[in-house]
């Protein structure tokens, strides 16, 4: 019983450090003042952007995101696109040429994937005449202010910079609108929060903007199954600024159904745990960044998503209350559920069809069921395990 209480009490301390890194936020920022508006940079100052998308084998989707970076309000002068052909045994290549935008082909089947494609593309393109790296996913559209909006945290060659991830298909399954609701409460609440505090915002992989000199002096060392994350634990410990820009938003194709849903969740979660595992205590280490920061990124490294939260805390909280731990243990496990509960609640607040929305909730216990099972699973992708992509289909506006 003594095991089962100490095993239940790092676990509640596990899910209660987000609300308490939220709990300082507020307190740093005056309890959610809004900060004052960034004037927009002049015209003599517009940044130049270099817009990477990496690409394999991606025919089918391509088009629609070249279009959509084409047609950014934004000075044609002032960015370009390359798109890296990673591996591909398809038109993907072709498909780029055809809509007028450079193309680098890499060849290296013994190292594939999208973080060491990039590292590669970085050798080959003089980055230096940029002020910063957009990494746009080809399965990805581009709002038309993408561009403008990530040019109004200017200068931007210093430090990084996470767009809105936003989802292209919402309405096409309750799994995707549930992924929408996901991407509500974090780019619209949690990480302007953290923006607001001085806290580094997480990197999602997808509509990031790396400064070419945090590329140029650190270079490009994430090559995890989640070189997102990694690249969000190293620029932290390093004392880099991370920032999120939610007017700067793009949309991505969620994939629809549970099946098609199963090795990007393996891979998130297991990439995750290994980056927390290797980046904990170079984090807590770090001699660059405050005692508050190093909290906030534990706790988002450490951090289930919110499905996952929400059960495994009605599951200690109903242990608890079985085996008679002292109370306060109990609302420790119950006070952890309140921060995903009012990021939801505020999620739904803002979606444009709220009623459709709450419907969907309706498939969140055989969700929350399967999603058990996929963390589960994940556990034996843990370290470098190769991944299968999720399946492609043709966009749905």
């Amino acid at each position: 019983m003594i095991f089962l209480l100490l095993g239940c009490s790092l676990l509640g301390l596990m899910l209660l450090l987000p609300t308490l890194s939220d709990l300082l936020s507020l307190a740093a920022t005056g309890f959610g003042r809004p900060s004052a508006p960034r004037a927009a940079p002049g015209p003599g100052e517009v940044p130049r952007l270099l817009v990477l998308v990496p690409a394999h084998d991606e025919e089918m989707l391509l088009a629609a995101c070249l279009q959509s970076l084409m047609r950014l309000r934004y000075p044609a002068d002032r960015y370009s696109i390359t798109v890296i052909a990673d591996n591909c045994t398809d038109r993907t290549a072709g498909v780029a040429r055809a809509a007028g935008v450079r193309c680098v082909e890499r060849t290296d089947p013994a190292r594939p994937g999208k973080p060491r494609a990039i590292a590669w593309a970085l050798q080959q393109l003089s980055i230096a005449e940029y002020d910063a790296v957009v990494i746009v996913d080809a399965d990805t559209v581009v709002a038309p202010d993408f561009a403008a909006a990530l040019a109004k945290a200017a200068p931007l060659d210093g430090k990084a910079m996470q767009g809105y991830f936003d989802v292209h298909n919402r309405t096409e399954t309750a799994l995707t609108r549930l992924a929408a609701v996901l991407a509500a409460a974090n780019h619209r609440f949690a990480y302007p929060l953290k923006k607001r505090a001085g806290l580094n915002t997480p990197l999602v992989g997808n509509g990031m903007c790396i400064g070419t000199r945090v590329l140029l002096q650190h270079g490009w060392r994430a090559f995890s199954i989640c070189e997102d994350w990694e690249l969000y634990a190293q620029l932290t410990e390093r004392g880099i600024p991370i920032e999120c820009m939610p007017d700067a938003v793009v949309y991505a194709q969620a994939a629809h159904t549970l099946r098609a849903s199963l090795s990007q969740r393996q891979r998130w979660t297991a990439g995750k745990l290994t980056v927390f595992a290797r980046s904990g205590l170079p984090i807590l280490r770090s001699g660059r960044i405050s005692l508050r920061q190093k909290l906030d990124a534990i706790a988002e490294l450490s951090a289930l998503g919110p499905v996952l939260h929400l059960s495994l805390g009605a599951l200690l909280i109903g242990v608890s209350l079985a085996c008679r731990f002292p109370t306060a243990l109990t609302l420790v496990f119950g006070a952890s559920l309140f921060r995903p509960l009012a990021y939801t609640v505020a999620a739904l607040r803002v979606q444009p069809d709220p009623a459709a929305t709450i419907a969907a909730f309706a498939f969140l216990p055989v969700y929350a069921l399967w999603r058990i099972g996929a963390a589960v699973a994940a556990l034996k992708m843990l370290g470098e395990k190769p991944w299968i992509r999720s399946e492609r289909h043709h966009h749905v506006t």
